[in-house]
Order: structure tokens, then sequence, then C-alpha cells
């Protein structure tokens, strides 16, 4: 699928989740608690999304799949970014 969000990030979903996370510490952070500390929370979820258990797991039984890594070499992996154009 290459359509919509999905020509701008192959997984928009798990961007989608770690963007939930920093808004959950952004608005915590407002509130008071100790966001130094906090912050732990959201950048080890954003990495286990983007590294461990989310989107480089799914990408290593993807790239199997017909014209897939076509589709990897012109889309972002995990941050929205315009999609490159073909040569």
């Amino acid at each position: 699928m290459d359509r919509g969000l999905w020509a701008w990030t192959r997984h928009p979903n798990y961007f989608g989740d770690a963007c939930m996370w920093w808004g959950i510490w952004l608005l915590a952070a407002d509130g008071g608690i100790a966001p130094a500390l906090t912050v732990l929370s959201p950048v080890l979820m954003t990495y286990f999304l983007v590294f461990v258990s989310g989107a480089k797991l799914l990408e290593k039984s993807m790239m199997k799949r017909p014209g897939y890594p076509e589709y990897a070499a012109r889309t972002s992996m995990f941050f929205p970014l315009p999609p490159k154009r073909s040569s």
C-alpha cells in the first residue's frame, strides 16, 4: 500500500503509537512531574517500536515479499517524509 500516509512512511501505526507516548509525556511534564525522569518512557517505547519489536522485526519478513524492497527504497521506514522520486 503506497497511497496516503503509506506513501510517506512504511509504518504509520508504529509512528502514531510513538506520538501517543510522547504526547502523554508532554502532558505529564506540563503537570509538574519530574520531566527528566519520565522522559525515559517515551524514549524506550520509541526505541522498541523502531528497533526491537516493531518496525525492524516486521521489515525482516516484509522484505521477502515481491515489490516490497522497491517500496522500501522510496519510502521512509518510521518518520513520515516525502517519498523519494524514482530515477
